[in-house]
Parts: C-alpha cells; structure tokens; sequence
C-alpha cells in the first residue's frame, strides 16, 4: 500500500485486517532552499511553467507517471487560480522576502486495492474537506509509474485569502494588555506586543489532525471497496514498535535507483530493510516460544513436565525394544538436547527462565540497535549540512569581494549556492558546537556498536532454533500420548 511498511494485528470476534503505518511527509516550500512554488507545481503536474519572480522556466511535459492533475479553489478565490500558472505566480508574486514560505506540499500513498476512480474520489473528498474548506487553494497530481507505488502530492497555499479573493496577512502584531486592558508601554516610546498567525495552519498540531484524516478517509475508502486492508497514520515510536526508519533518498537518488544505479542512500535503506526483517523474524519467533513456554511452566505441578518426558525419551534411546519411529525422530534431533544440557534444563520451569532471558536479551538489544540508529540519523544530518556550508562557503567569501555594484549581478547568477550556504549557515548556528571530526567519529562507533548488536542477534537465531525444536517435539509426543485429545492441525 504505497510506502506502508505492513503488519497484522488480529482482533477478536472479527476477521484479521492488514494493518499499515503511513508514510505522510509534510513539507514547506522555501525560497531559502532554493525552491519555488512555479518549478514544484511544474514537477507535479508534468507541465511547463514559466515563473515570473525569477524568470526561470520549469519544463516537465516529458516526466512521466502523472496521470492526473486538478485544481481545488474555495468559493471566494479568484476563478482564475484555476488556471496553474496564475495561481502559483501570484503566489511568488505576493511573497518578497528571499526566506519567503511559498506552499506546504503534503504526499500521501494511494491504496493500490481501490480502482483510479476510487483514489480520485478519495483524494478529491480528503483535500476538500481538510484543505479547501479552510480557506486553502490546493494542487494535487496523481503519480504512478506502475511500480506499485501510486501516490498523490497536494501543494497548498500558506498565504489565507481574503473575502474580496486578495491575499490576505500571514500574521499580524497583538499588543499586550494589562489587567485593565489598555496596553502596556515597553519603555521605547511604543507598546509592547507580539505576532500571532492569522490562521492555525502552522500549528503544530496541524499535521497530526491532517495525517489522522488521511487514515480515516483511506481506511472509509476501503471498507466502501469491500477491502480488509486498513491504515495506520501513527508512527511506529507511537505503537510501540522499535522500527528503523528509511533515510529520504531525495530526488537524485530515486532518479538514479530507477536506472539500475545504486546508491549511497539506496544500499543504505536496503540495510534498514533487512535489519528490520531481522528484528520482526526473531521478535515474532521468541514470542511464540516465550508464550508456549509460560504455559507450560504454568500447568499443574502434579503433571509430568514436556522437558521431564523428553529426557525419559532420551534415556530410552539406548533401549533397543524402544527403538520405535518415535525415539529415532529424537536421535534425529541431538541439537535438542545439547541445548538442554548446555543450559541446564531439566524442568519446564529451567526452560521457561532460559526462554524469558532471550526474550528479554532480545528486546534489550533491539532498543539499543534502534537508539544507535535514531543517533546516526542525527550526527548524519549534522554533518551533511557542515559539507554543505564547507561547499558553498568560498562562493559567500567570494561575494564579500564583489564590487558593491556588481553584487547584485553576482547574487543573481548564484542564488541558488547562497541560498544552500544561508541554509546551513543558520543550521550550524543552531547547534551549541561545532564538532564534525568528534561527529564523524561517533558515527563510526555507533556504526560498529550497532554492527556488533546486529551480530548477536543472529547469534540467536541458532538458540531459537533449538528451542523450536524442542516445541515441536514435545508437541508431537504429546499428540502420540493422547491423540484422542489432539485434533489433526489444519
């Protein structure tokens, strides 16, 4: 379903429905980042744009995927906003700071179970009524390439408009007031006061309410279709489930995974990809050991444990009037046994413990493979913006040289590198330090930390598989015991 990463969950009374957590990013588009609201709604839609702010035209008539792309206005927006071109013009045309926010971009995945009409449909109804309904103009384009990834990205404006259909104020200055409400002079000759948005589109909040909503229609657009399938917009953090995120392969790399070529980022997620198979494998298999040895453990005293009669069945071995199909599937298995004698195990009770202690190793070491990554993320982002002040960096040098008269004329011909170099700048300035050797460094700690984890997980792997061997066996003895009260396994 799109970029889910799939899970079943099974609830009582009722089928079993496949469960998926959403991929919804939420992103701005900033003129800071080198972005422009014309070349993001060119890219979209496939389409040629022309951006009058800059000059700059955004062919994409040959990109291919976009199978649809429509415009949503609300009542009060001008019916020439219809038109793309327009509407994304005026937008750069309003907005004159060089840090200006132009539109926020939302992307969804597009279930692949409903039929292109029944996307549409769904698609039209959530940006409608989430969106437009606020005040929003919203472009959306349906993309697919066929690849099993049909997804939709919704670009909407930030700006609110006004009845008249001119744009309105993003923010505007409250003063504060005293308890008598009259404001309050700040001691400079004027009062003191503050800016607040004049709409709630940038709350935080926000997002959350909009990917709830998503899951909400999808999972409505399903149940409408007569599908089991359904949505999860919660993260994995939030569910309780110790997944490792996928890095942003961003447009370059995805270009380039698409021609066969792999890349840095792509080997990377294929990592992740099979790292958490890993972990889902072990989790899902110790689980059903640990329950199975509980229960066990758990039944009464005075019936003779499973381990008790593997060991009698052991002994018999040596017998040859006991040499029976039984007893020769038990030699068979002498791994069995030494993983009894390794550990000492001589009651149900001794394997429980043995048992509860890998479960609990395991859940200790998938918590720390998980924090070693969510760290590496963080130092990886560090250090790719200080490349990227380190690169642009003799370009900004190289601007405080200019004649004053030609600085113009060379911010123009190197907008975008400044823009790149302000970006990380002002990134770098955030952070208390600036430690990119001790950066580097712990990454590659966390890095082998994580590697070394990643070993004894698959350490495992050989205990696990001697414990689900003993399951199977004492399984078997006890239908051979009593097959009166054992149906046949379907």
């Amino acid at each position: 379903m799109g970029r889910c990463a799939p899970q079943t969950l099974y609830f009582p009374k009722r089928r079993c429905c496949p469960l998926a957590i959403c991929h919804i990013p939420i992103k701005i588009i900033q003129r800071s980042k080198g972005k422009s609201a014309v070349a993001a709604a060119a890219y979209r839609s496939g389409t040629k744009l022309t951006n009058e702010w800059d000059g700059l035209t955004h062919d994409y008539t040959h990109k291919g995927g976009v199978v649809h792309a429509e415009i949503m206005l609300p009542s009060h927006a001008p019916p020439e906003f219809a038109d793309r071109s327009t509407l994304w013009n005026s937008v750069e045309q309003i907005e004159k700071s060089r840090d200006s926010q132009l539109a926020r971009e939302v992307e969804v995945a597009l279930p692949r179970e409903l039929t292109r009409e029944q996307q549409l449909a769904l698609i039209r109804a959530y940006v409608k009524d989430n969106f437009v309904a606020a005040g929003m103009c919203a472009d959306f384009a349906l993309h697919d390439k066929g690849d099993g990834n049909p997804h939709a990205h919704i670009l909407l404006t930030i700006r609110p408009l006004k009845e008249s259909g001119e744009w309105g104020a993003k923010c505007r200055k409250v003063y504060d007031l005293d308890e008598h409400g009259q404001r309050i002079p700040d001691g400079k000759g004027g009062w003191k006061n503050y800016r607040e948005d004049t709409t709630d589109w940038n709350d935080k909040g926000k997002a959350e309410v909009w990917r709830a909503a998503w899951a909400d229609y999808t999972n409505q657009a399903l149940e409408a279709a007569g599908r089991p399938e359904r949505i999860d917009h919660r993260s994995y953090k939030r569910q309780g489930v110790e997944q490792i995120p996928t890095v942003h392969m961003g447009v370059a790399a995805t270009r380039m995974e698409r021609r066969g070529l792999a890349t840095e980022k792509g080997n990377l997620n294929r990592q992740i990809a099979a790292d958490n198979k890993l972990l889902k494998e072990l989790k899902a298999r110790i689980t059903r050991l640990y329950n199975w040895s509980k229960a066990e453990a758990e039944k009464s005293p005075g019936k003779e444990s499973t381990v008790a009669q593997l060991w009698q069945a052991r002994q018999e071995m040596n017998r040859p009037v006991s040499r029976t199909g039984k007893v020769r599937a038990l030699q068979e298995s002498a791994a069995l046994f030494s993983f009894l004698q390794t550990n000492g195990i001589t009651s149900m009770q001794q394997l429980y413990e043995k048992i509860a202690d890998m479960n609990s190793r395991y859940y200790s070491l998938r918590g720390e493979i998980v924090a070693a990554e969510r760290r590496i993320a963080v130092l990886n982002e560090k250090a790719e913006m200080w490349a990227q002040y380190r690169k642009y960096h003799p370009i900004r040098k190289q601007l405080d040289r200019v004649n004053p008269d030609k600085q113009q004329l060379f911010r123009e011909r190197h907008s975008r590198e400044l823009i790149l170099y302000d970006a990380a700048d002002r990134f770098l300035k955030g952070l208390k330090e600036l430690k990119p050797k001790e950066w580097k460094s712990e990454i590659a700690s966390l890095t082998a930390e994580k590697n070394s984890k990643y070993t004894e997980m698959r350490a495992m792997r050989e205990e696990i598989k001697a414990a689900e061997q003993l399951k199977k066996t004492a399984e078997r003895l006890a239908r051979e015991q009593n097959p009166q009260t054992h149906e046949p396994e379907r």
